[in-house]
């Protein structure tokens, strides 16, 4: 047993606990309590004291326990769970023990802090605008901010009376950077006329100037300057035609001066990225769906900017070798959390669990909605906070599948923010193993499916309508341990042995990032080349023999091998082999070395030396006669004896044989004065 204290509130006997099931499994020492943030808040303070960790089971009142902790240097060992909305307050009240447990059980599971990046504002501020509203802009943040006022085919702006802050013409044609590191490039730039009578006029106009600035305040009401631009650190736009909206940018641009420090999202590791190979482009995936342009090309790899990144996640969720892992929290502390999640629940008596995954931003207020309002949440759906849903891959849904989850839900808004086009290709691809796999249910109700909604009611409804799926007949219990990649093929090969119908493959769609290679074999000349190429050392050789091996559990579909490949014998395989993910790499192609005449060293294969040979020898004026011999000899040793051969000989085995002089008109001219035939 853990030696953390876990508190059960039941607040004021609104929530009705379970004792002996929460106590069972909660993975601590429990302790009920009825009003633990009043009249029992001593009880917290001596629990601190015992040095323990502490798990309490109230988000209402964190910020109150946190102070307390705070006081005595323990902050950091208190973790918080709402049983309350989640469980607590909801029409199956009576049956909601096992998931109290299972929810302060999982809050128990912390993660190491991500690190962050520094983002540093002076002050410099441009408002790009069209008319006097942009000056009026201009002219209540000049107290705070060093401003600039640039207008855009400005027409009878009226002349401000003082100069206060510079005001220009100009249109932005490309813009870059982020908070504190903004730079512009301006065409049809001017500067105003100081004798500006009725309306701004401006002197001659040029293209290609620059600015740069700390923020940009965009009044302009046309097309943004970035894309994805509400999460572009830094820039703040309002439509000019609504006053309320103007407002807001101007209060929140008015405060971003100072030091920022943003969370490092994602973790990148270059050497694992499978983006190219010898100028070949592979895999594009974090491109195709990185919304702010934060991932761009660098190289055999791809470099992801910390200060662009809006934290999606959407990256980590479709890269297939884990070069790029999402940080909030990494790939295996998330595991930890849902395998202690469903094992409480199960020990505690829970069945038929339902995870229902959702951001802290647009699902607890629905879920805290549903539970004031409405019936709250079935008693087997176990909410699941993540900074963003678009974070998840598809080893979240197999790992929960093998732990004996019947049903993954992924609450996404009804207008999301980031582009949910790579979560539906995830949730079709995880429904997909899980239907093949015998995980399905009886209705053909969808195991893994997203729920797409701004309405808590529409939320209930939705997590009570459909069959629910089959469970795995004995749930995993494996822990999972090490980076994205490890953690997947983990979540994998146990979603196959525990699932009610295994199958040994289950094919895919085209571009999925899991599948095998079909090799034309006969055709190979073992010239190792996608071996070279391969990012994820599924293709490898041997230094004792001419082979070609394949792991298929590495693959990724990338396609460079077969991009690579000379003789085009490489086909992309889209699927799951559970039964090749399960053994070592395979041998493709074998065949016998060829023996270096000279020192006996293998090298190459027999089979391509000797055709060689045979294209060669008598058929190329370089390979005929006794010195063709020599050349040939030279083709049937090792780099390092053909070398010294060259060397120590002297002999090049590409000098051609010295022609005969060419004849001329008098060689003509003479051989008729003597009567010869003309010849050489």
């Amino acid at each position: 047993m853990s030696d953390r204290i876990v508190f059960a509130c039941s607040c004021d006997e609104t929530v009705a606990l379970d004792g002996a099931a929460i106590g069972k499994a909660c993975g601590g020492r429990l302790e009920t309590a009825d009003q633990l943030c009043g009249r029992e808040i001593a009880r917290f303070e001596d629990a601190l004291a015992e040095g323990a960790p502490v798990t309490v089971s109230c988000t209402l009142q964190a910020p109150l326990f946190t102070d307390i902790a705070a006081g005595s240097g323990a902050d950091a060992r208190v973790t918080y769970a709402n049983i309350r909305e989640n469980a607590g307050w909801s029409k199956e009240a009576h049956a909601a023990g096992p998931k109290i447990a299972a929810l302060l059980a999982a809050a128990g599971e912390t993660s190491p802090v991500p690190g962050t990046v520094a983002m540093v504002s002076q002050g410099v501020a441009l408002i790009y605008g069209s008319d006097e509203i942009a000056i009026e802009a201009g002219r209540r943040l000049a107290d705070h901010l060093d401003v600039t006022v640039l207008l855009s085919r400005p027409q009878d702006v009226p002349v401000p009376r003082r100069h206060e802050f510079p005001v220009l013409q100009g249109s932005v044609v490309s813009a870059s950077g982020h908070l504190g590191a903004f730079s512009l490039r301006i065409d049809d730039y001017a500067v105003p006329s100081p004798s500006s009578r009725q309306s701004l006029s401006f002197g001659p106009a040029r293209n290609g100037a620059t600015s740069t600035c700390d923020v940009v305040l965009d009044l302009t009401g046309g097309t943004p300057l970035f894309p994805a631009h509400d999460l572009r650190s830094g820039y703040i736009r309002a439509d000019p035609r609504d006053p309320a909206a103007v407002e807001r940018a101007i209060f929140t641009i008015s405060h971003l001066v100072g030091e920022f420090e943003k969370a490092r999202f994602v973790d990148f590791q270059a050497d694992l990225c499978a983006h190219s190979r010898s100028r070949i482009t592979g895999c594009t995936r974090c491109l195709d769906v990185c919304p702010t342009g934060a991932i761009v090309p660098a190289g055999d790899h791809v470099a992801i900017d910390p200060y662009i990144c809006a934290g999606c996640g959407s990256c980590a969720s479709v890269c297939p070798t884990g070069a790029a892992a999402y940080a909030l929290p990494a790939p295996d502390a998330l595991m930890r959390r849902l395998r202690t999640l469903m094992r409480a629940y199960h020990e505690a008596g829970g069945r038929n669990g339902v995870v229902l995954f959702h951001d802290a931003e647009h699902g607890e207020p629905l879920i805290e909605a549903l539970a004031r309002y409405g019936d709250g949440l079935l008693a087997n759906v176990l909410p699941v906070a993540v900074n963003e849903v678009t974070q998840l891959g598809p080893e979240a849904a197999a790992a929960l599948l093998a732990y004996g989850a019947v049903g993954i839900r992924l609450l996404v808004r009804d207008r999301p923010k980031h582009d949910i086009a790579p979560l539906r290709r995830m949730v079709l691809l995880a429904d997909t193993l899980a239907g093949a796999l015998g995980y399905g249910a009886a209705d053909g109700t969808p195991v893994v499916s997203l729920i797409e909604t701004d309405d808590p009611d529409l939320l209930g409804a939705a997590l009570s309508s459909g069959s629910i799926g089959t469970p795995a007949p004995v749930p995993a219990a494996f822990m999972p341990v090490g980076p994205k990649r490890n953690v997947l093929q983990f979540a994998f090969r146990e979603m196959h042995v525990a699932a009610p119908a295994p199958v040994a493959v289950v094919p895919l769609e085209a571009g999925s990032p899991f599948g095998g290679l079909d090799f034309r074999s006969e055709d190979c000349t073992l010239c190792l080349a996608c071996v070279g190429t391969c990012p994820t050392h599924a293709l490898s050789d041997s230094q004792d023999r001419p082979l070609l091996a394949f792991e298929e559990s590495l693959c990724v579909q990338c396609g460079l091998c077969a991009a690579t490949c000379p003789e085009n014998v490489i086909t992309l395989k889209p699927q799951v082999d559970f039964a090749a993910w399960s053994q070592p790499r395979r041998i493709v192609k074998e065949e016998e070395p060829f023996d270096c005449v000279s020192c006996g060293k293998p090298f190459g294969t027999r089979s391509s030396i000797e055709r060689v040979i045979e294209k060669l020898q008598g058929r190329h004026w370089m390979f005929r006669g006794s010195a063709g011999e020599a050349r040939i000899r030279t083709l049937m040793m090792c780099d390092t004896c053909r070398v010294e051969v060259v060397v120590n000989e002297a002999f090049d085995p590409h000098t051609a044989p010295e022609r005969s002089k060419p004849r001329t008109s008098e060689d003509y001219f003479r051989a008729r004065e003597t009567g010869g035939n003309g010849g050489a």
